[in-house]
């Protein structure tokens, strides 16, 4: 499956974490209610390819307050929920002990520091719409981390371009925010030694990537 990567963004970091985790601790408390049926599609494609099995770790990075973490838990052996915003946090340890699961562990990390124990192997890596927060370079450097971590399979929901965006529908803030095209991430990817096997388009903005290890 080949893409161009034409069209690539400009590399520049429009918010520092810091402004990020500050925005997102003042939406948590709404976030969850919040959402297009293009977000919400995303979410189900990425959950549906994650199919995690019995002894996996599953890696949620941008967890946010744990759409996909909760959901992968009751499949999955262990489900690791990294996010840079204390209060989107806050609300999926509560969503985690309400539901009575046990086996979601939350805490801060991100995309190039993910806070992945020495001791534990990820098998699965799973984001969804948080990737476009980062900047260009920044993308190819955390899919590189990610690469690292050497799971079976990453699985990418995120905004990202098909063609060219149209800027009265942004699926996204372009004040704060720096999605890339659909070629820049697939490059990204097969540099990290992995091969997409699927390429879902939910939207000309929207879509969710799904890669393997090379043989």
């Amino acid at each position: 499956m080949a893409f161009k990567p034409a069209g690539a963004l400009p590399a520049t970091v429009k918010r520092s974490l810091a402004e990020h985790a500050a925005r997102f601790d003042e939406m948590a408390g709404s976030y969850d209610g919040d959402h297009s049926e293009e977000y919400r599609a995303a979410v189900g494609l990425v959950l549906d390819y994650a199919a995690p099995g019995p002894d996996d770790v599953v890696l949620d990075l941008g967890t946010g307050t744990g759409a996909i973490a909760l959901a992968l838990a009751p499949e999955a052996g262990r489900v690791l929920g990294r996010d840079i915003s204390d209060g989107m946090l806050a609300e999926a340890r509560r969503k985690a002990q309400d539901r009575g699961l046990e086996t979601v562990d939350f805490r801060e990390g991100r995309f190039r520091e993910p806070a992945v124990p020495a001791d534990v192997d990820v098998d699965v890596v799973t984001s969804n719409f948080a990737m476009h927060h980062l900047a260009d370079e920044e993308k190819r450097a955390a899919i590189g981390v990610l690469g690292d971590l050497a799971p079976r399979r990453i699985v990418l929901g995120d905004v990202m371009f098909f063609g060219e965006p149209d800027p009265e529908a942004p699926f996204y803030s372009p004040e704060v925010d720096d999605p890339a095209t659909v070629g820049l991430l697939a490059e990204a990817i097969t540099d990290a030694g992995y091969a997409l096997t699927a390429v879902e388009r939910v939207h000309d903005q929207v879509g969710v990537l799904v890669a393997a290890q090379n043989a």
